[in-house]
């Protein structure tokens, strides 16, 4: 426990995320979640146990409607509790007990209209089959419609000469779709396969064969495009995944062998080749280079390694073979959590994507029945043609495909959470990233935030006739109990300076102020400015001394004889403690107001004489000092009643309660701590503050980017909705603007993975 400030205050309040695996089926693990605290889960059967995890690769799963197609078929299994269903990454998760097999579940997914494979496995029709006889079938469809349309236009036979191909385009093209509306009607349930379908035999019944055949076939375009979309998204995730070798060279004896990265154990050692990437985390043992780290933390200029220090798995290789010790398994390497957690955030859907999902829930069935009365209405009360009129409620049914809208904001999530993770910053989920984008009000710590959390004793000020190496001397035979950065930074001094102590006696921690021990008998404690005003040893002389450092921006570690029995006590010397700002906090914080922040603010548990010497320096507008763990929460509780937007930035674990209060926690320094990275919504890969300025700004960017999508989307959609009512329009027009509108709004996204 701390005993000068506050920064060791420890929550791990998120490590209960560790157990999570996105392993095959088979693997049995404990798993506890629920639908309400992960929030992207959907609970189907909380009698199963659901002991097991299975993840499926799914084709054909490009929309909403899919999504809802498939938790439907896996809800009668009785044996599957949970299913997550990750639209944009095209995989399903399921945990469900030993008695359901992945056949059973590969089959429910098929029922649903789609295919699957259980992912890193071969099984039956693969993907690619699917995808070859979905490009099949369009292009049929393609081609019998352009033949129609030739025989139509150049008068070729009889009118019912151009039916026949127009007959094959619709049954082409409407291969994939049909069955997919009988299944959506067989659920309750009005889901765009069932507007096209409805809307292509509505044109067939008022025998408008080349309408019915643009409709079903333009429909059945626009989703294969939409899947070609989000392909180009999946792969971007995917790049992540072929950052780590698939082999190593591992040492057996006095030879090296290759091997699978999954058969290497912990403890191991490996050979790392002259710009090869490094395999695993692990320990360099022997050799030097220069490791490029900028795949995990974004950093341009590689990094030099040697004997003692750590390399991370997907990091390159550049000048110089190593000999490598490993310390995690394949499975649990920095990477590799890196990768679990952007899969896991792309399920995990923004305040946006919830707003487009409860909206597209009412305004399908509200189009669907304006149609009808569309149709009706007018040929019925003002004697309206009735095939005039039922041509337009067939096109309003066509506009009322609400693709376009749905799909404008899982891409944009997943564009921005990829790119963030392509620079080293991981965020946890779109909504996490839609806040990061609103932030209005940074709340920063101070120790190895802004500055670099290195203190080291600048200067011994004896007090009372004490010499220099006695005051050393005794505070560290007591600091020496304690881990506290300042304590340690009295250690090293005194060792430095030759400084020979003994281990105290009776040591006891005062949280947030100090410590006292017994050396040689006699009592003495180590502490801040509060401590030695509770032992009442301060006099005018010794605060204008204090004051005078703190105005410094240093810290100060007061020494002396503790006040006990008879003995009054006093102060023997005063130890100034510094910590170096960060070279680049300046430019970062102008960074950050010039992204947008309109207040950082410093919470620290360093005096307010130093915080306020740190904030000059560094252009930090208000900084609060003194403060205990509770009031750090207090004070983000106090900003957020101000109604905006507030992050807290801190090392991940130390201020993980005022972090787990603000809007958004962001931890410093993940490569450092896998704790970090469990801990907040958004984690920096490298100790860099620049980083914080270019997430905001990417966050602001993906915000912008959805909002756009939506607002397009909504105006095509009201645009398009006047003009049918007005006649103005046409079936195959309507589905053009629809197709046109999907490959916008996904492009458009798609602008966020770009440097």
């Amino acid at each position: 426990m701390s005993h000068y400030d506050h920064h060791e205050h420890k929550h791990e309040h998120g490590s209960e995320r560790k157990d999570q695996c996105c392993c095959c089926h088979g693997h049995d693990h404990s798993h506890e979640k629920t639908a309400a605290s992960s929030g992207n889960l959907l609970l189907l059967n909380p009698d199963a146990q659901g002991r097991v995890q299975t993840v499926l690769r799914v084709a054909g799963m490009d929309c909403a409607d899919e999504v809802v197609a498939l938790e439907e078929s896996f809800r009668p299994i009785k044996g599957v509790r949970e299913a997550r269903v990750n639209l944009v990454g095209g995989k399903v998760t399921l945990f469900h007990d030993e008695s359901v097999t992945a056949e059973l579940l590969i089959q429910a997914v098929v029922r649903a209209g789609m295919t699957a494979v259980v992912d890193g496995g071969k099984s039956g029709e693969t993907l690619e089959d699917a995808k070859f006889w979905r490009q099949m079938v369009v292009g049929i469809s393609g081609v019998a419609m352009a033949v129609g349309l030739i025989l139509e236009w150049f008068k070729v036979g009889p009118d019912w000469v151009a039916d026949i191909p127009y007959g094959i385009a619709i049954i082409a093209g409407g291969w994939f779709v049909v069955p997919k509306a009988f299944r959506a009607l067989a659920r309750l349930s009005l889901d765009m396969n069932v507007l096209m379908s409805v809307a292509a035999f509505g044109a067939l019944a008022i025998h408008q064969w080349s309408e019915g055949a643009a409709v079903v076939f333009l429909f059945a375009l626009s989703e294969l495009l939409e899947a070609f979309s989000l392909a180009r998204a999946r792969k971007a995730i995917q790049s992540l995944l072929q950052l780590s070798p698939e082999t190593a060279w591992l040492k057996k004896g006095a030879d090296y062998v290759e091997v699978p990265v999954a058969e290497v154990a912990v403890g191991s050692t490996i050979a790392v080749k002259l710009g090869a990437r490094i395999p695993l985390d692990g320990e360099v043992l022997a050799g030097q280079s220069a490791v490029n780290q900028a795949p995990i933390t974004g950093e341009s200029m590689p990094v030099d390694k040697k004997a003692g220090d750590i390399v991370y798995a997907g990091t390159i290789n550049g000048s110089g073979s190593l000999e490598v010790r490993t310390t995690k398994v394949h499975s649990e390497t920095t990477l590799a959590r890196m990768i679990h957690l952007v899969e896991e955030a792309q399920s995990q859907k923004a305040p946006a994507q919830r707003f487009v999902d409860v909206f597209a829930k009412y305004y399908t069935p509200l189009v669907m029945v304006g149609a009808i009365l569309v149709a009706l209405i007018p040929p019925l009360l003002a004697g309206g043609e009735w095939l005039t009129w039922v041509y337009r409620g067939l096109v309003l049914l066509v506009i009322a495909c609400p693709c376009a809208l749905v799909i404008s904001t899982p891409v944009s999530v997943v564009s921005g959470l990829t790119a963030l993770a392509r620079r080293g910053v991981l965020v946890k989920g779109g909504g996490a990233l839609e806040s990061l984008g609103k932030l209005e009000i940074l709340a920063v710590d101070k120790t190895g935030t802004i500055t670099e959390g290195k203190p080291r004793v600048t200067r011994v000020v004896p007090w009372n006739g004490a010499a220099e190496s006695e005051i050393l001397r005794l505070a560290a035979a007591i600091d020496a109990h304690s881990q506290h950065p300042l304590a340690q930074a009295v250690v090293s001094c005194a060792q430095e300076r030759g400084i020979s102590y003994p281990r105290s006696e009776g040591y006891q921690a005062f949280h947030g102020r100090g410590a006292e021990g017994e050396v040689e008998g006699h009592s003495y404690f180590v502490g801040n400015h509060r401590l030695a005003h509770e032992l009442g040893v301060c006099s005018p002389e010794l605060e204008e001394k204090l004051a005078g450092i703190e105005a410094d921006a240093q810290s100060v570690v007061v020494v002396g004889h503790k006040p006990h029995g008879q003995c009054r006590g006093e102060v023997m010397g005063v130890l100034a403690v510094g910590d170096a700002v960060r070279s680049n906090a300046v430019e970062a914080l102008k960074a950050l107001h010039r992204v947008g922040v309109g207040k950082v603010v410093m919470l620290s548990g360093d005096n307010q004489r130093t915080v306020d010497a740190i904030a000059r320096e560094t252009g930090i507008d208000e900084a609060r000092g003194d403060l205990l763990p509770d009031q750090k929460i207090e004070e983000i509780r106090n900003l957020l009643s101000e109604g905006k937007c507030v992050g807290m930035i801190g090392d991940g674990v130390n201020d993980a309660p005022a972090m787990a209060a603000a809007t958004v926690g962001i931890a410093m320094g993940g490569v450092g701590t896998d704790a970090a990275i469990e801990t907040a919504d958004v984690t920096l890969m490298k100790d860099d503050l620049e980083k914080i300025a270019e997430a905001i700004h990417l966050g602001r960017r993906t915000l912008g980017i959805i909002r756009f999508n939506i607002g397009f989307a909504l105006s095509l959609k009201a645009v398009f909705l006047v003009l049918a009512v007005l006649g103005y329009t046409s079936l195959w027009l309507a589905i053009l603007a629809d197709t046109g509108a999907t490959l916008l709004v996904i492009a458009n996204a798609l602008r966020l993975l770009k440097r």
